[in-house]
């Protein structure tokens, strides 16, 4: 394992302040996905071969990927900023357990990508990721004749015992979740069946994209909110180089930070615009937002756009159930940017948000109340009364709980409102933005 893979450099960390901008302007690269950049890692680790992959995001996130993969044999090797070589190798059971940090991704996928093998592997991870939900990938894993040990309400520490011979199995999570499909069709590959996932609501299909260029062998049949994904076990995969595209979520926050602040006009190029992650972009389209789309090719099998977006005046919208799985990461900046809308906002179907790197919903609305901005608190449902353009008090000391997609939107929140916004952490933020800070300074944004 090459040592830039070992460890990361130096990330800010502490309470960060933001305060009003306006004004901002440019045009800026869009920070790498991270969804793509994990799979990437992931799928040239098992495949025959040298794969290249140029554009990775080295986030704190992506970093404990690429160490996992080398603990389980492959061998990872940086050549310059973003450009990786990875060779795989037939995972063996690691010396150490694999700490994968804050990383539901990564902890997820890699437990079913590992099941495929005849090996042992303990996955840890700091406290947030340990306070998390493992169950709704251990138990379709068990369906597939997988062995797991997990600590206290199916939670990390969790330790998984591959096999090769492994089951296909046909499953319908009961949560609308990319992360459990991809875990299974991960384990599906090592089968010598068919291993289907039914969705009925749709879920980022970033797997079932990049295994063909791998060549897994994958079919996909969607039926309008629904699809039936199946993967045929058997195939060998081959090396494959790819170039990560950008990432919608990221991108999310500059774009956000141009519509509240005045004067901004921004362009953010080589966004993914991959349907099951767009689904903020199409409500703020509904909301008003002067955006302008432009095609810019493709990457990793994704189409890309460039987003040209002008400050705007909001307006209050009902986003509905069904479009929160292809925004479920948006919604703290999605408040932020109801917080200063005209009107009512209502978005609904918001369960899986209690399940995220914190209690994701509960702390949208404690960002939102600190602040001075009245909403409505439900199970699976927030509405904000918006304050208008410029109207949102401010002020406040922002709970991160750990997220760094809390931290970023109570930072974006102040660039907007009348009084500076406090967040007590930036330190999380790392683990899926590195750049976040440098890009919002290029744009003429101030946070101290």
């Amino acid at each position: 394992m090459n040592a830039d893979v070992a460890a990361s450099t130096e990330r800010p960390h502490g309470p960060r302040t933001a305060s009003f901008s306006k004004g901002l302007s440019g045009s800026l690269r869009a920070a790498a996905d991270k969804s793509i950049s994990h799979r990437s890692l992931i799928f040239s680790a098992m495949a025959e071969g040298t794969s290249l992959i140029t554009g990775l995001l080295e986030s704190d996130d992506v970093l404990a990927t690429a160490r996992a993969v080398a603990q389980l044999g492959a061998r990872v090797e940086k050549l310059g900023d973003g450009r990786w070589q990875v060779t795989g190798a037939p995972w063996r059971s690691p010396a150490a357990p694999l700490d994968l940090g804050n990383s539901g991704t990564g902890v997820r996928l890699l437990m079913g990508a590992a099941a495929r093998f005849d090996l042992e592997a303990v996955f840890t991870g700091d406290e947030s990721l340990s306070s998390r939900p493992m169950a709704r990938v251990l138990d379709p894993l068990a369906d597939m004749g997988v062995r797991s040990e997990a600590a206290e309400g199916g939670r990390l520490p969790t330790t998984v015992f591959g096999r090769s011979d492994i089951k296909p199995i046909d499953y319908t999570p009961p949560v609308a979740s990319a992360q459990v499909k991809s875990a299974i069709l991960l384990a599906g590959l090592g089968s010598d069946g068919e291993t289907i996932v039914r969705e009925p609501r749709l879920t980022r299909a970033h797997t079932e994209t990049m295994g063909p260029l791998y060549g897994a062998d994958f079919t996909v049949e969607r039926d309008g909110p629904s699809a039936v994904i199946m993967v045929r076990g058997g195939r060998t995969l081959k090396a494959h180089d790819l170039e990560v595209p950008g990432d919608p979520s990221s991108a999310a926050f500059l774009v956000a930070a141009a519509l509240l602040t005045p004067g901004s006009d921004v362009t953010i190029t080589g966004v993914m615009t991959n349907p099951a992650r767009f689904g903020l972009y199409e409500t703020l389209q509904d909301m008003g937002a002067d955006i302008t789309l432009t095609p810019a090719g493709t990457r990793a099998g994704e189409a890309l756009v460039d987003i040209h977006v002008r400050s705007s005046t909001l307006k209050g919208v009902e986003v509905p159930a069904e479009r929160a799985p292809s925004m479920i990461d948006e919604y703290p900046i999605l408040s932020v940017l109801a917080a200063n809308a005209e009107g009512r906002t209502t978005m609904l179907g918001l369960e899986e948000l209690r399940a995220k790197e914190s209690d994701r919903l509960s702390a949208s609305a404690k960002l939102l109340e600190v602040n001075g901005v009245k909403l409505e608190l439900g199970d699976d449902y927030l509405i904000v009364e918006g304050c208008g353009a410029g109207g949102v008090p401010g002020g406040g000391m922002v709970q991160t709980f750990h997220d760094h997609r809390l931290a970023m939107s109570g930072l974006v929140m102040g660039l907007a409102s009348r009084g500076p916004v406090t967040v007590d952490d930036v330190a999380m933020i790392a683990t899926s933005y590195p750049t976040f800070f440098d890009d919002v300074a290029a744009l003429g944004g101030v946070i101290s």
